[in-house]
């Protein structure tokens, strides 16, 4: 696959098949990642393929936590800002909208907390979920990088067929996916990334991006 075709194929997936992902899939994918930019080449990405019966216990414990609406573990970084101002406010806004509409969630649905926290918990139905953590004295150079090396893993999927969803969610379940990886207390969970075949006619959310005069300035001739 062309790259630029992968990088606008690339989108979060919300709906995928229970079709098993190979093993040498993921390994040709991750391998291949390894090489993604790091300074220092410090390569501070720590990263666990969850598959199999030890995903669906996952799956199963983190989705009672959501039913039960369990407020989940002690935001360890903030997902966004306290207060968003123009223009992020408005794109996200914008794409909260088409998410929940993709979902067949209404946004002023008192359960919708719950009931998005109860999909996120299931991966989307995703055969495997990759689980990135950072040693806890890395700074925010290293966090770039672990970005830098994630988003490289989602277009090498691209390129063998697959879909991927990034998921902050689970660090509101962190406690219970270190318990699954056997994490040590050292490692900070940065996201999950849920990896498979999308479902067919699955509603997408596809969010449009700002043009480039509201994201770049050239500066020369």
């Amino acid at each position: 696959m062309d790259v630029y075709e992968a990088v606008k194929t690339r989108c979060s997936v919300r709906a995928f098949t229970d079709q098993p992902v190979a093993r040498k899939v993921l390994e040709r994918v991750l391998t291949a990642a390894s090489w993604a930019p790091s300074s220092g080449n410090l390569q501070p990405w720590h990263v666990y393929v969850v598959t199999g019966s030890r995903l669906a216990s996952l799956k199963q414990r983190a989705t009672a936590r959501a039913l039960a609406r369990d407020p989940g573990d002690d935001r360890e970084y903030p997902m966004y800002p306290a207060d968003l101002l123009p223009p992020y406010l408005e794109r996200f806004s914008s794409a909260a909208t088409e998410r929940y509409k993709a979902l067949k969630i209404e946004r002023d649905d008192p359960d919708r907390p719950m009931k998005i926290a109860a999909l996120n918990s299931q991966a989307f139905g995703a055969p495997a979920v990759l689980f990135c953590y950072l040693d806890r004295s890395m700074g925010p150079g290293q966090w770039a990088d672990a970005g830098m090396y994630l988003q490289t893993v989602m277009l090498l999927l691209r390129a063998e067929g697959l879909h991927s969803c990034p998921q902050v969610m689970w660090t509101m379940y962190r406690k219970t996916v270190s318990e699954t990886v056997g994490a040590p207390d050292t490692h900070q969970l940065l996201c999950g990334l849920s990896i498979g075949y999308e479902r067919e006619n699955a509603l997408r959310a596809r969010t449009d991006r700002a043009p480039l005069t509201e994201t770049v300035t050239f500066i020369g001739s």
